[in-house]
């Protein structure tokens, strides 16, 4: 029973309009307690007081609180100004009225605070079921089969003129839990199981060692794999089942902390990028060894990370693929982090912050960039583009990418791994140069 909770979806389908019809007709009781023109101002009044307090609440968590690690989307504020409207009227219609009328009304005070939430999780699109909600992952685990051989030289030409699928390629790549996970023999880090996708022409009998990609997602947020297997698969459906060996890795350990991607009192996530994982991938699959082949991406958190790893370690990371990225580490905490983790020494801060390694590194002399960010992402989008222009600053191959009608939500994440690949598709020798 259990398990087929954790596996409902709740950003579309029966559970969401169930949630949204249910909570519209509450409301729509709600109104009906009175009549007349008094009773139409009273309603009118309560609505605008209650979507103003619940609007005044989300500003006081998400500025002097800082509870949520930076900017929320649009759709956050009118699910909360609108949940708090209706928790309002339902508190109004508790005082004066009969047994049943206080009993709906005390049933809608968290029936709206939870349509709230639903909504609002629908409109990031990150969590699709209940089980990514609460960090539970339902994916199934996958075997990995290292190669036998050691790692040949990377290819001199590139793979989409070389590779031929054979007939019984799959026609769509496969992706789940690294059985056994990624372990932490260095470093010592929580990380919680990575996921990985292996493309079409990685499933075959004799596949060709494929580019790696080692992703982090946002914080909070959890290593899922699904988000870059549906856009590589579409782009290996385009490319004869040719696209990266994803390696989807967690960079926090616990959703609630963020290590800053350093290693620091809340643990050694640098080690574990950069010791443990980096030669575990080049080991256990089937992956082209050079940086060229190599990327670095991430998402939000992820973003920045991506970039502090690709900034300090071109030698591993040719390619950095940063969507909708943090600035710097601990961007949204910035004074917290500079006494808790730095003890106020702004000069150590400064030298972990990617555009002032990017400075002290130039020139980059092969290093491509893409840095992506929506176009509705007013709080992500001056930090990205700052991290671009310090990338041409340093020499990169500079890509900045503004996707339309996109959010820090899914449309950001998805619309920006889009657009990163098609850039990076050429350089990894999966499809002709544009």
């Amino acid at each position: 029973m259990w398990d087929f909770l954790l596996d409902v979806e709740v950003i579309d389908g029966p559970f969401l309009t169930t949630l949204y019809v249910l909570s519209a007709a509450v409301f729509i009781y709600l109104l009906g307690r009175g009549s007349g023109t008094s009773w139409v101002l009273t309603v009118v009044v309560l609505l605008i007081v209650g979507a103003m307090v619940g609007a005044g609440a989300l500003w006081f968590a998400v500025n002097p609180l800082d509870s949520f690690g930076g900017p929320v989307i649009d759709a956050a504020w009118s699910w909360v100004a609108a949940a708090s409207a209706g928790i309002t009227l339902a508190i109004w219609n508790l005082w004066h009225s009969r047994w049943w009328r206080k009993l709906i009304a005390s049933l809608a005070i968290p029936l709206f605070a939870m349509t709230a939430v639903f909504g609002i999780n629908a409109a990031y699109g990150l969590n699709p079921t209940f089980g990514s909600m609460l960090h539970i992952s339902r994916a199934a685990t996958i075997d990995i089969d290292p190669p036998d051989a050691p790692p040949p030289a990377d290819p001199a030409e590139p793979l989409y003129l070389t590779w031929t699928p054979p007939p019984d390629m799959p026609a769509a790549g496969a992706s789940g839990i690294v059985e056994g996970g990624v372990p932490s023999t260095s470093s010592g880090f929580p990380a919680r199981p990575a996921q990985v996708y292996l493309p079409p022409a990685a499933l075959v009998e004799e596949p060709p060692r494929l580019p790696l990609v080692i992703m982090m997602m946002g914080q909070p947020g959890d290593p899922d794999v699904r988000f870059i297997a549906e856009v590589l698969d579409g782009y290996a459906a385009e490319h004869d089942g040719l696209a990266p060996i994803a390696l989807v890795i967690d960079q926090l350990g616990d959703p609630s902390i963020d290590p800053l991607c350093l290693d620091t009192e809340r643990g050694n996530a640098e080690t574990y990028v950069m010791q443990d994982v980096v030669p575990w991938a080049r080991a256990n699959l089937a992956v082209l060894q050079g940086p060229a082949f190599t990327t670095v991406a991430g998402y939000s958190n992820g973003g920045g990370c991506a970039t502090y790893f690709g900034a300090k370690h071109p030698q591993v990371f040719g390619n950095i693929l940063a969507v909708s990225p943090v600035e710097f580490a601990g961007a949204e905490h910035n004074d917290d982090v500079l006494a808790s983790v730095f003890d106020g020494n702004q000069a150590a801060y400064d030298a972990v912050k990617p555009v002032n390694i990017m400075a002290a590194n130039a020139p980059y002399p092969d290093t491509t960039a893409i840095f992506t960010v929506g176009a509705d992402d007013p709080g992500f989008a001056p930090g990205a583009e700052r991290l671009a222009d310090a990338a041409v600053e340093a020499g990169m191959t500079t890509t900045f990418i503004l996707v339309p009608d996109a959010d820090h939500g899914v449309s950001g994440l998805n619309g920006g791994l889009e657009a990163g690949f098609g850039v990076l598709y050429p350089r990894l020798g999966l499809a002709p140069p544009t």
